[in-house]
This record gives structure tokens, C-alpha cells and sequence, in this order.
């Protein structure tokens, strides 16, 4: 039925594309009757170009209130840009895009995408996007789309044609945190190797780290969502769900490094170094853990430990070193050199045929571009200068709208308008961190240069198999990999499921992926 449903909106998306190839600039906007792109005045100046953009709502009534004009005005003066935004809740978000995408009526230039999806996948493969690959790379037109992360933009990336630009998250956002005060009072140093880590686990859960002579502690925080374990295989050379191995892309659970890092897990569990009902536990009371000192060591996003350290700072939890002194945490972020990248981006912008020019697609890059500078960042972050926020004596950024919803409606939807390329902050002006804070983006940023990337992430992206069934596929490595740490299979188990997942489509989508790799090479 998926697949019917599937195929049917492909045939749809065909159509609708074909329609706006015909019809040259038919996209109508509902607050201009002039021409999209940019045209130029008798005196020779620019007027503003005018392009459509269909975005996401999470506040209802965004860019609204007092000084929403005042910030829409800002923001056209600097990006020379005219935008009729399309504002649709996020709650109807995916109903609205396929219905979107399957009509060639009021297409909007620039639609924000959460994800690559069938649909978007259809799509790009009907020709409704734009490939951007050799238009965004120009560096004086697009000074910070052009600093793209190559790797990321893979993630973008169908039958070879760059179809989106990303929205930015932080690369090296995976680490590890544990109680540096912990580590202080047992003679610990930071770990850097595997042998420091399950060392530090050890100490943690049998050398009484806080004090009270009872066996009541143990080293590594974990419950049901099974992310932490993607992060620790990365460090035997595990790779990122993919691994290219004697000239072919192979799923990571078909490599002897898989097999050493899950027995290392799976002794990690035998020794008691976790909790053992870890696989049962809720997600949303993990940090809790470590925040009420049973465990020692959290290994997910670096600002998961952060906050937990913040947590210590606030609550005052006394160290155990010095009572006087509250708890803290130490964060690290690779271990034998490697840790485990995110995707990169949370979701993309697409570029559609509705801008029917290079004309009207290079008003589309220049907004977006544009809106990825310090002014408009800190413009959809903290709205106007001296209206809603100011400088103290230091130079730093004053939030005057701390807490308040109301306010922040005339501005913070145009941050879902912004690529964040190259930047997830503006550099200038900036609130004033902690040293918490700060360790946490130094340890981010240095991250990036050792962060793993999934190579065959492309290729997914267009495996019609892996399209329809990634997701089960997905969920029968992860449950045998739980079900044999947890002792409850073996190895003729382990490997009952790897032949399960062949049989279930995974052939079909290591020939996929490889047909495409070859093809590239």
C-alpha cells in the first residue's frame, strides 16, 4: 500500500514538474504583482528582488506584534530581498508539502525541507529542484553558502545533483562527559584511549568514588535509546553506519571492528559497569543518573553533559573532593582520535522550479546567503538594537526579551528562514558565556576535524529499498546488537539477524548503494 501511495504521488510530482517547465513563471505571490528575481532601475540601481518561501510555524502568528514590520523592514533593506512568506504549523507541516510539491500552482521559490523523504526524493528525481552544486560554490556572490561543509552537503545530495542547502547543526556535537571530580578523588586522568575509558568505567562503579564506603555507584549512564554505542564504535574504527572496505561500501555490522566494539559493550555490561535493566530504562530520566550520583560517565551530545554539569552548578551539589565546591564535569571529545559525527543539518531548503530563471535563483541563494550574516542572525535571534536587546558596558549582547513569548514573535520565526552556513551564532555581538559553555564549543569545534561521517549517506538517499524499508531494516541490527549485549543471544544469534536483514532488503540495498558508489568512482 506504501509503495501504490508512494508511486501515485511520484506520477503527480511528474506532472506538476512538467507543468512549471511549461509555464515559465506562472508562481504567483500574494503580496507583490511584480516580477520575481531582481531587475534593475533606469539610475542603475538594484530594486528589491521578490521571491516566495514556504517555512515552518512553531509559535502561531509568527513575525507579528509590535516592531514585526520594523524587523520585516530590517531584514529586506539588508538582504535587498522581498520574501511572501508561506507560514504552515508544524503539526500539518508533511501533508502540506506533498500537497505543495504535487501542484504546480503557487509553487514557492524556496520551501524548507525537515528531511529526506520518498517525496522529496520523487521530487528531486521529477526535476523539481534546482541543482545548486554550479551556482552556490561562487564566493563573491555567496560568501557563506559557499563555505558548505562538502561532507554535509552529501546528505543533500540525489543521483549525484546537490538539491537543497542545509540547515546547519553542530558536526561534533558527540562526546563524552564524566564527573571530573569523581575522576580527581580516584587519581584519574581525562581518557583518550578505549582502555582509559572502561578503566575510568571500572574505577567509577568499584573504587567508592563518592565516599560513603557503599557499593551503590556504577560508571556509564544508559537507558533504552542506544545512540551512545554508535558514539563508542566509532572509536575501534567502527565507522558511521557505512564503511568503505576493499574498493565497496559495507553496512559497519559486517566488519570485524563491529564485532570487537560489541564484545568490548557487551563485557563493559558482564562487568556490571552499567545498570542492568539499562535496555528498559526511560529516556527521559537518563541524566538523571548522573545527576543524582549514581553514575559517573554520560556518553551522547557534548551539551547533554554540559547541562548536567550546569545542574551541579545551580543546585550546588557538593563535590566530592571539596564540599565547599560544587560537582563538576569534565567533557572529552574523541577517544583514539575518532568520534561520531551528526548528519550535519537539520533538514534543507530546497530551490524549485517556480523560480523559473537563473535570474530568480540567484535572488533565492542571495537571501539565503544573506540571511546567514551577523546582522540577520542576530536580528532573528534577538530582534532590533535597543528595542529588544542592547550592549552592556563590556560589549556584550543584553537579551531584554528573555522569557518573553509575546515580544519575540515579531522576530523569532525568521530564524527559520536562516541555512546558519558557516556559523550557528553570529561571531558579533555575543551574550556573555560561562566556562561551561565555552568548553563545550572548544571541544564542538575541535571535534570537527575528527568527526566520522557515514560515506554511503548519498546513496541511501536514493536506494528506492532503503527508501521504503530503512527503517525496519535499522531496527533489527539495533535490537540484536541490544539483545546480545544484554546475553540474550549469542553469536549464531547475532548472526541470525544479520541474515534476517539481508533477506528483508538489505541485499538489495548493498547492491544499491554499490551500483551508485561504483558509478561515481
Amino acid at each position: 500500500m506504501k509503495l501504490k501511495k508512494v508511486t501515485a504521488l511520484m506520477l503527480t510530482l511528474a506532472i506538476a514538474v512538467g507543468s512549471l517547465a511549461g509555464c515559465g513563471g506562472s508562481a504567483a505571490t500574494s503580496t507583490t504583482k511584480t516580477e520575481e528575481g531582481t531587475k534593475t532601475t533606469d539610475s542603475g540601481t538594484f530594486e528589491k528582488a521578490n521571491i516566495t518561501m514556504m517555512t515552518y510555524d512553531y509559535s502561531g502568528s509568527p513575525v507579528s506584534g509590535e516592531h514585526s514590520d520594523e524587523v520585516l523592514a530590517q531584514m529586506e533593506e539588508y538582504t535587498n530581498t522581498k520574501v511572501d512568506f508561506t507560514w504552515v504549523p508544524d503539526d500539518n507541516y508533511e501533508d502540506k508539502l506533498s500537497l505543495t510539491l504535487a501542484s504546480a500552482d503557487d509553487m514557492p521559490m524556496i520551501i524548507s525541507v525537515s528531511k529526506m523523504s520518498a517525496v522529496i526524493v520523487g521530487a528531486a528525481k521529477a526535476g523539481a529542484f534546482w541543482d545548486l552544486k554550479d551556482y552556490m560554490f561562487d564566493a563573491q556572490k555567496y560568501p557563506n553558502l559557499s563555505q558548505a561543509n562538502e561532507s554535509v552537503n552529501e546528505g543533500v545530495t540525489i543521483d549525484g545533483q546537490l538539491i537543497g542547502v542545509y540547515k546547519a547543526r553542530p558536526i561534533g556535537r558527540n562526546g563524552l562527559g564524566y564527573r571530573a571530580d569523581w575522576a580527581e578523588k580516584l587519581g584519574l586522568s581525562a581518557p583518550t584511549t578505549i582502555e582509559d575509558v572502561y578503566n575510568m568505567m571500572y574505577q567509577f562503579t568499584y573504587g567508592d568514588p563518592d565516599g560513603n564506603g557503599v557499593d551503590d555507584t556504577y560508571g556509564l549512564a544508559l537507558c533504552k535509546y542506544t545512540g551512545p554505542f554508535d558514539i563508542m564504535q566509532t572509536w575501534f574504527g567502527v565507522g558511521n553506519q557505512w564503511v568503505e572496505k576493499d574498493g565497496k561500501l559495507v553496512p559497519t555490522f559486517q566488519t570485524e571492528e563491529y564485532m570487537e566494539a560489541l564484545k568490548w559493550i557487551k563485557k563493559m555490561y558482564d562487568d556490571g559497569l552499567v545498570y542492568e535493566d539499562w535496555a528498559v530504562r526511560d529516556t527521559a530520566t537518563w541524566a538523571d543518573s548522573v545527576k543524582n550520583g549514581e553514575c559517573g560517565m554520560f556518553i551522547d551530545v557534548l551539551d547533554g553533559a554540559r547541562k548536567i554539569w550546569d545542574y551541579f552548578e545551580d543546585q550546588k551539589v557538593p563535590s566530592v573532593v571539596d564540599a565547599s565546591k560544587p560537582a563538576s564535569m569534565n567533557l572529552i571529545g574523541s577517544i583514539e582520535g575518532k568520534t561520531l559525527a551528526t548528519s550535519g543539518n537539520n533538514g534543507f531548503f530546497v530551490i524549485t522550479k517556480a523560480a523559473d530563471t537563473e535570474e530568480k535563483l540567484a535572488a533565492c541563494l542571495n537571501y539565503l546567503d544573506k540571511m546567514c550574516s551577523d546582522e540577520m542572525i542576530t536580528l532573528a535571534t534577538y530582534g532590533i538594537k535597543d528595542v529588544h536587546w542592547n550592549l552592556d558596558e563590556e560589549g556584550y549582547l543584553i537579551d531584554l526579551d528573555a522569557g518573553d513569548e509575546v515580544s519575540t514573535k515579531a522576530y523569532q520565526a525568521l530564524n527559520q528562514t536562516i541555512p546558519f552556513i558557516p556559523n550557528l551564532k553570529a561571531l558579533s555581538p555575543v551574550v556573555k558565556t560561562n566556562e561551561r559553555i565555552e568548553l563545550e564549543e572548544k571541544v564542538k569545534k575541535e571535534n570537527e576535524a575528527v568527526a566520522v561521517f557515514n560515506p554511503a549517506i548519498s546513496y541511501l538517499n536514493n536506494s528506492d529499498t532503503y527508501s521504503l524499508s530503512g527503517s525496519t531494516l535499522d531496527k533489527i541490527i539495533d535490537d540484536a546488537r541490544t539483545q546480545y549485549i544484554c546475553g540474550q543471544i549469542d553469536e549464531a544469534g547475532l548472526q541470525a539477524a544479520w541474515d534476517n536483514w539481508l533477506t528483508q532488503g538489505g541485499k538489495n540495498v548493498i547492491e544499491e548503494v554499490n551500483a551508485q558508489y561504483t558509478a561515481t568512482k
